[in-house]
């Protein structure tokens, strides 16, 4: 299983960051850990909404379209 993911800075509710992996426990652990340097500046996160595929490469590209204009309007108003 894929999953992708939103996360939200607590401290800063507008910052979003989306992401992919198979374990998203760590994955959610690392980043409040500061060990990714994409969401360091913006810590704690929490786990706004994710989805699970269970195509690996449906999900990069879910995770993909998330990053895109249109899939971050896409985001706001549906997730």
């Amino acid at each position: 299983m894929t999953y992708v993911y939103i996360l939200q800075s607590i401290e800063n509710p507008e910052r979003h960051y989306v992401g992919a992996t198979s374990d998203l426990r760590a994955r959610l652990q690392k980043h409040n850990a500061g060990e990714v340097s994409h969401t360091s500046k913006y810590l704690p996160w929490i786990i706004k909404t994710y989805l699970a595929f269970a195509d690996e490469e449906r999900a990069f590209a879910f995770e993909k379209y998330l990053k895109s204009a249109s899939g971050r309007a896409f985001a706001k108003k549906r997730l």
